[in-house]
């Protein structure tokens, strides 16, 4: 990595301490090349943060950190700014740095399109009953079936935030019929004119054939799909979280998927992770297990450092940065509701 050009004029400045805290080669050497040369940095592990907390201003989280920093946040006094390589901001709201006046910014921007593309392929698995395909040819068995249309089936979306908003519009490319819950009701948004508010849940629920959950975890949505939501569905209906495991309750769903209320459902996140082992989602056969990956394509890592990188200008130029997370209510400016 280079050094900084004595015809930099930033040179004659000092330079901001970053650390980068890192899960393995995430991000790589590579990653941070551009950025080595504004700035005095330092990679850490995870293991790490409580080392280089005493000088650091500023924060680059890959991935969370947050039972690190939290330990250690009384070393932290010259940090001023944390960026996460994440979208989702709750395992990094602690009290200490919500009441702080460190600034906070996420990665919005870089997983939207992934998350809504593996979403897509999740609800034509279900209606295309992928998995008796797959089932079905290891056993050598031709046997011939009709699956269902995806197109004028009915999708509610909760959650209108950036990844809720991009699922919805690549559904409706689909042909599908989306409703969308946010926590304010409004009949003037953007994307899809009426959306419905928290209160409406209750009744959209009967009514849609897929579910797909795109929430951060917040007070307000912890526990959100619980007993009265699984008996509020559609029977036969799908249901896919892609946003925060605890936002649903377990054995509520698994009550709903045992009755046949619930005919199937796609899980990229849970209230524990890794999921353990035992756990009877594992076993369930209309029931898809992924492990928190529905955002990570290929190259997500380089695209996320350059999102990073694009602040640092930002911050060193004194500008207002972008991706900036509103810490009281948990989430980005323009997540979960926007209003």
């Amino acid at each position: 990595m280079k050094p900084v050009s004595g015809s930099d004029h930033r040179a004659k400045l000092r330079k901001p301490s970053l650390a980068v805290v890192r899960d393995g080669e995430n991000p790589s050497d590579d990653c941070l090349e551009s950025i080595a040369d504004q700035v005095d940095l330092v990679v850490v592990s995870e293991g790490g943060v409580g080392n280089i907390l005493d000088e650091a201003e500023i924060l680059f989280v890959w991935p969370f950190a947050a039972p690190q920093l939290q330990k250690n946040w009384q070393s932290a006094r010259a940090l001023k700014w944390v960026h996460t390589a994440t979208a989702g901001v709750d395992g990094l709201m602690f009290k200490e740095l919500r009441e702080s006046d460190v600034l906070v910014t996420n990665s919005r921007g870089v997983f939207e399109r992934p998350i809504a593309e593996y979403t897509m392929g999740l609800l034509l698995a279900f209606a295309k009953d992928f998995r008796t395909t797959f089932k079905f040819q290891e056993e050598f068995r031709w046997e011939h079936r009709e699956t269902a249309r995806l197109d004028r089936t009915k999708l509610l979306i909760v959650g209108a935030g950036p990844i809720g908003r991009e699922v919805g519009r690549m559904a409706r490319n689909l042909g599908l019929e989306v409703t969308v819950v946010a926590r304010h009701r409004r009949t003037d948004d953007a994307d899809f004119g009426v959306v419905l508010g928290i209160e409406d849940l209750y009744t959209a629920l009967p009514d849609s054939d897929f579910v797909v959950l795109a929430t951060p975890l917040t007070d307000e949505t912890r526990g959100m799909i619980g007993f009265r939501a699984i008996e509020s569905m559609k029977a036969g209906s799908y249901l896919v979280n892609i946003g925060r495991g605890p936002v649903v309750d377990e054995g509520a769903l698994l009550a709903g998927l045992d009755a046949g209320r619930v005919a199937g459902a796609a899980l990229d996140v849970f209230e524990h992770e890794p999921l353990p082992q035992e756990h009877p989602f594992w076993t369930r056969s209309n029931v898809v297990v992924s492990p928190h990956m529905s955002a990570d394509a290929r190259g997500w890592q380089t695209i996320a450092t350059s999102l990073f990188s694009d602040n640092l200008q930002r911050y060193l130029a004194g500008e207002p940065l972008i991706n900036s997370v509103n810490k009281l209510a948990g989430y980005g400016s323009g997540d979960l509701s926007r209003g």
